[in-house]
């Protein structure tokens, strides 16, 4: 039997190579004779540029000075592919891992560093720009990425807009930079709008630490932000293409400041590391991550890995640390660690990749 073994990280627990290798290792303890194939996955949200580094030996790492999300200096990483693109990964900037949980405050978080890693990788004139969204601690729509390109926000005084989500309320007008990005895409993790009920406030601002108070403030601030860029730049209105509302709007901030065009994030790793390939033949595929949930269902690797699987005549399993709402709808059978499993993550995820071998 052919195993393909294609797990996304389990968030702050275990990298998607380190919980591949234990799915593989249960796996094979329970049935030796199978063939298993490892290819750690993502989705442009924190972790993606080390399963492509993996996978793609010959990419370059290049280091720069970045701001994090609270404005903090740190060294953040970008790679360059062999035939020239760029890959960034939006979280090695503004990563909600980088800040401690008091520290988390999206009403002023900003993704000026995210705008500082492209400003780099075009220093480097790359074909192409890719930029995976994900893992964010901001809700900015994207205006701290677009100050670091140059781009100015203006306040009705003219005076230049203060950073964090909070202040996009007093957005007046906006001054593009004239200078031309090599072409942008985005890969982003998730569906979701700008704005609304399944928009980048409503959704994923209290994962970000924003009070139930706070949510109104943002909702509002975004809304204002949106109607002065798509009113003083051209091409849009963006606010209600899938993706925007990713990373607190960065996929709109991107799509309006970079003419980014938008892709699947799972869909764009798995071309960079070969999944195809490795799927061809399989009888059994294995997704995984921290937590299968409804979100998993709007562009997660989990949801990618097992559309292909099916299409791809295997059956599918997966392994999570914690299954939530209709999470496993799209898996054959799903083996849990449990809360008391996250204590002990490598151990248990490979007895219970074991289970699954034994069960199958």
């Amino acid at each position: 039997m052919r195993v393909v073994v294609a797990p996304d990280k389990f968030a702050g627990t275990m990298s998607a190579a380190d919980a591949a290798d234990a799915i593989a290792t249960g796996w094979r303890t329970a049935r030796p004779d199978d063939e298993v194939i490892v290819v750690p996955m993502a989705d442009g949200g924190a972790g993606t540029l080390e399963v492509v580094k993996a996978a793609v030996p010959d990419a370059q790492y290049f280091e720069v000075e970045v701001a994090d999300a609270r404005g903090r200096a740190r060294t953040g990483r970008w790679l360059r592919l062999p035939d020239g693109r760029g890959l960034i990964e939006a979280a090695e900037a503004c990563g909600i891992a980088w800040l401690a949980p008091s520290e988390r405050d999206p009403l002023h978080a900003t993704s000026y560093g995210v705008g500082q890693l492209i400003a780099a990788a075009q220093l480097e004139a790359p074909s192409e720009i890719l930029v995976g969204l994900g893992g964010s601690a901001t809700n900015d729509g994207g205006a701290g990425m677009a100050l670091a390109l140059g781009h100015r926000l203006l306040r009705a005084d003219g005076s230049g807009l203060k950073v964090g989500a909070r202040y996009l309320r007093d957005l007046a007008r906006v001054e593009p930079v004239g200078r031309q990005l090599a072409p942008v895409t985005i890969m982003s993790d998730v569906t979701n709008p700008l704005l609304g009920p399944d928009g980048a406030v409503a959704v994923f601002a209290p994962q970000k630490g924003a009070r139930e108070a706070d949510l109104d403030e943002l909702e509002a601030a975004l809304r204002r932000f949106a109607d002065v860029v798509e009113r003083d730049l051209t091409g849009g209105p963006w606010r209600e293409l899938p993706g925007s509302g990713a990373a607190g709007g960065l996929g709109f901030g991107l799509l309006a400041f970079c003419a980014a065009r938008m892709a699947d994030g799972a869909e764009a790793v798995a071309d960079l590391v070969g999944f195809a390939e490795q799927l061809h033949g399989a009888d059994v595929v294995i997704a995984g991550e921290g937590k299968l949930d409804d979100q998993t269902l709007a562009g997660k690797t989990p949801a990618f890995v097992a559309a292909r699987a099916r299409a791809a005549g295997a059956a599918v399993l997966a392994v999570a640390g914690q299954v939530d709402g209709r999470g496993a709808v799209l898996f054959d059978r799903v083996a849990t660690l449990g809360a008391q499993g996250l204590d002990r993550p490598i151990e248990l995820t490979r007895d219970r990749a074991a289970a699954l071998a034994a069960a199958q």
